[in-house]
Order: structure tokens, then sequence, then C-alpha cells
């Protein structure tokens, strides 16, 4: 059994993870916090504990409120012609019962790691503010973390906020630039692989025609987010009915890294540039010294990640 801890922001790809994450077997989800983002810290903590209730999960994973800005300065607007204005594609799902943990995410975080002290993957969807505060809090949460994956970054993709930043890291390049810099076993998986990997509403809705019975209102509701989510790709990506898959992508690789092709490279964080704050920087050089080895997803078997995704259902 695979122990994940999950970071997130809920949005609609966020929401899509976790309910893989909740419906897979070999996954227990011990533990999830929420950052501004898609949303804010509080609606991601809503919307997570009303998907939890939607898999019927609700009351088995602790969720906790994080960081509601960044580092440094404030957060941007949120991206609701993406997300919707209540991050899940402005679909109304019933209201859970469970309740945030009452205690700091820093606190929830490490103390979740403690109790599974060498078993635990780290899974950020967000940015990686809540990570980052951890870190500076307890310098050794990174014995404590078997693995971190990251869905984050671009290397020869073009950035999704900027030319160059991918909205993840440049939402708060101070945090990511902590969290590279720690000494622990970090996957990123970027836009040079979320781009590659397509989620068309035809998928969509030949997994919901072929999905168990207990799963049909999870796909339904999958269907309906999917919409608004679908237009913003559309205007973003000039993408028609179809979007690039980034946060369940980072989860399936999780699960299964040997879908994905990873480089090591020493990497750095640009917090300063005018042009290029939020850029992934690696260092190519015979002797790299910028920074310290991350893996980077570079090449993903899209197909195989997707029939990964719909199975759960089946």
């Amino acid at each position: 059994m695979k122990k994940i801890f999950i970071d997130c922001d809920t949005g609609v790809d966020d929401s899509m993870a976790i309910l893989f994450a909740l419906l897979r077997p070999d996954i227990e989800v011990v533990g999830i916090t929420t950052s501004a983002g898609n949303v804010s810290a509080k609606q991601g903590a809503e919307n997570t504990l009303r998907i939890l209730k939607l898999a019927g999960a609700e009351g088995r994973v602790p969720v906790c409120i994080g960081a509601e800005r960044p580092i440094i300065g404030e957060c941007a607007e949120f991206p609701e012609f993406i997300h919707g204005k209540n991050g899940i594609g402005n679909v109304e799902l019933p209201p859970a019962d469970q309740k945030p943990e009452d205690m700091d995410a820093c606190d929830f975080l490490y103390q979740t790691a403690c109790r599974h002290e060498g078993e635990l993957t780290l899974i950020t969807l967000g940015r990686m503010t809540n990570i980052a505060l951890s870190l500076r809090k307890y310098p050794d949460l990174y014995k404590k973390i078997n693995s971190v994956v990251s869905m984050g970054g671009a290397i020869y993709a073009p950035g999704n906020i900027s030319p160059v930043a991918e909205a993840n890291i440049g939402g708060d390049p101070e945090a990511a630039d902590l969290v590279v810099q720690a000494p622990w076993n970090l996957t990123m998986v970027g836009l040079d692989v979320t781009l590659k990997t397509i989620l068309r509403k035809a998928d969509l809705d030949q997994a919901a025609a072929g999905c168990r019975e207990e799963y049909r209102k999870i796909l339904a509701f999958l269907q309906q987010e999917m919409k608004w989510y679908m237009r913003g790709a559309r205007m973003q990506n000039w993408m028609r009915d179809c979007c690039p898959l980034h946060d369940p992508l980072a989860m399936i690789a999780a699960v299964d890294p040997s879908i994905m092709s990873i480089q090591k490279r020493i990497t750095r964080i640009e917090c300063k540039g005018e042009y290029c704050r939020g850029m992934v920087v690696t260092d190519l050089r015979e002797h790299p010294i910028t920074g310290r080895y991350v893996g980077h997803c570079m090449e993903v078997d899209a197909a195989r990640a997707l029939n990964t995704l719909f199975a759960v259902f089946q």
C-alpha cells in the first residue's frame, strides 16, 4: 500500500487527481493540505471535503487549510476562466459534514510525516508554499519523506503564465526554490509532459458509459466540471473539447514512474528576473554548480497514462 500526502489548491484537475488516488486500491491518502492558487486555501479545503464525500471517503482523510498567500507578495487573481468561481467548474457538490483540521498546516504535514517516517510520498499539485514553510519550520522534514512528486515547471515547453513560467512555480518562486534545494528525492512533472497528455471530452464520455455503477456520480461530476475547464483550455491553448492533463499526470507518475522518461538535472528556480521570474533553470554544464539534482519528466507515454487514469473507474 503506497501512502501519499497531497498538497493542492483544489481546482478542476486537482479534483480529478484526488479522486484517482482515492479510488486506487493500492493507495492510502493519509492527509491533504491546501494553499491558495486556483482558489483560496479555504475554498480549496471546502472543495476537497466535498470531493471526499463524493468518493465515499468522508471522515477517512484529514484536510488542513494552509497558506493563503505566497512567501513574498500577494496572490494574483484566481483563474476563474479555467477553474470557475468555486474552483470546480462551478459545479455544486453537496456540502460535507467533515470539517478541516484545527491546526497549522506545517505542523499537520510534519506530524503526519513522522507517523509514516520513510514511507510517505508527498505529492504537490499547486504552489509549494506549504512545503517551503514546513521546511523552514522543520528543517529535518526531508528526512521523514520517502519521495516528492510535484506538478510544476517547464524545461523546453513554454510557460503558461509567462513565456517561461508554469503557474505553480511562477505563483511562488521563492517557495519552489526552497523545495528544489531540499536534499530529498524530488521529481517534477511539468508542462513538457502535461501538454503532451491530452484529455478529450470523448475519453470522459467513453469512461462514463463503461464505468462501474458505483462510480457513475463521480464520472458525471468530472464530465460537468471538465466542460468549464475545457472551455478555459480553448481560450488559453486554442483547444476544442479537450485539455492538457496537469495534476492527474503527477499523481499517475507517483504511482507508475515508468510511464515517464525522467532526466536528473541540477536545478534552481529564478526568483528575481523581470521577464524570467518563476523559470526552472537547469545547469547542463560539464561541471554544474548552481543547485541540486532534481528529476524532470521529459517524455510520457500519454496513451498509457490515460489508460491508467480511467482504469480506476472500470
